[in-house]
């Protein structure tokens, strides 16, 4: 894995998050460097800049970097490893002291940026703001009309993207949510697009709201939330063949909306409920509908977290129900259903049990094996297979 990024003058060390991963992936793609670039070349002096969506810091720190003069910056993210993320490049690169994000009483470098989830209210004087088009446009859409209530009009946003993502469609939608749009030339095959905000403020839509009658349920899904208005394939068959016995700690790992956990807290009335997820609109999500479907307020608990890094120590489950995903952002990744399976055997009682669904193909059954020395086909159909490994 390359980890020493060099362009433009700059030179720095930058890591995926966590350092540790089995990850041949980089933390940076040419979208940032053309971004920077785009920067350099305009002759860009420092002001109070807001980063949406930059994945693993890159553009932060390289930002900071790039100036004797410390700018003003805001780091929106929905995802807690790019905060993570961030937060270890800016510390590897010595612009913030790492122990000072967790210990109040040590004193902080200037060049720390403020940290800001997807649900946070923006800062009102902005100038600047730098965003790497998500995935999902209805969260880039989401995004977009948050800062139409904030920006004055004239206010310059430049958004970096593989230049095969960009085309008319897009940059009517832009000019639809926030502003006049353009795009540039390619680089690298990246393009960036600049959008000028009208100063027109739009509203932001209701979260979407569907229900899943057979279990007697209600969902809400707000805009980052992976199947937005309906029960996805590898849901629906974990939901059928969920485990028997009496749990007493049960983990819904990558809970998305919650509904593996909703279905839990039916079938095993006693147990504890944590709901953990990378999305920080994904575990609010799950808590909306926990409220939602009048579950018992003390029995459910949701953690926005890196898989389970940061759980409280006392945390020790006997079921993990999984659904890992296998894309990080525009990467197809298997590293991230690892951590998850390392860090469920981790919290897993003795005799405790991760119940995962997969795609067939992602042979998540070898994974299982090795870690475990176990793996059991729960169920199967032509596309998703239900694997159980006991500790």
């Amino acid at each position: 894995m390359t980890t020493q990024f060099s362009a433009l003058g700059i030179t720095l060390t930058l890591e995926r998050y966590p350092a540790t991963q089995e990850s041949n992936l980089q933390a940076w793609d040419a979208s940032d460097e053309h971004i920077i670039k785009h920067l350099q070349e305009n002759h860009q002096s420092p002001c109070n800049t807001l980063i949406i969506n930059d994945n693993f810091g890159a553009l932060t720190t390289c930002i900071q970097t790039s100036s004797q003069t410390p700018w003003s910056l805001w780091h929106l993210t929905d995802t807690k490893t790019s905060r993570l993320g961030a937060i270890q490049n800016l510390a590897t690169n010595g612009l913030i002291n790492r122990a000072a994000i967790t210990d109040p009483s040590i004193e902080n470098e200037a060049r720390e940026p403020q940290w800001l989830t997807s649900l946070d209210p923006l800062p009102q004087d902005l100038s600047l703001v730098l965003i790497k088009l998500p995935k999902n446009l209805s969260y880039f859409s989401y995004l977009l009309r948050q800062l139409s209530q904030v920006l004055p009009q004239g206010t310059q946003i430049l958004i970096g993207a593989r230049a095969k993502g960009i085309n008319k469609a897009l940059l009517a939608n832009i000019e639809r949510d926030l502003g006049p749009a353009s795009a540039s030339l390619t680089w690298k095959k990246t393009r960036i697009i600049t959008c000028v905000s009208d100063g027109k403020a739009r509203t932001i839509g209701e979260d979407v709201k569907w229900s899943v009658p057979e279990y007697q349920l209600q969902v809400t899904n707000k805009a980052n939330v992976f199947a937005a208005n309906k029960l996805d394939i590898g849901a629906r068959i974990m939901l059928e063949n969920m485990p028997k016995g009496e749990f007493k700690q049960v983990i819904d790992l990558g809970c998305g909306n919650g509904i593996l956990g909703l279905r839990a807290t039916r079938l095993y009335p006693n147990a504890e409920i944590h709901f953990v997820d990378d999305s920080y609109m994904a575990v609010t999500s799950a808590s909306d509908n926990w409220q939602l479907n009048q579950c018992a307020p003390e029995k459910g608990y949701f953690h926005w977290d890196d898989c389970l890094t940061h759980l409280p120590a006392e945390v020790e489950a006997d079921l993990v129900l999984c659904n890992p995903p296998f894309h990080q952002g525009e990467a197809i990744t298997d590293h991230i259903a690892w951590q998850m399976f390392v860090d469920a055997r981790r919290r897993l009682k003795p005799g405790g049990l991760l119940h995962v669904v997969g795609n067939r193909h992602l042979a998540y059954h070898v994974k299982l094996k090795r870690l475990f020395k176990n793996c059991t086909t729960i169920a199967s159909n032509g596309k998703f297979v239900i694997l159980q490994a006991k500790k």
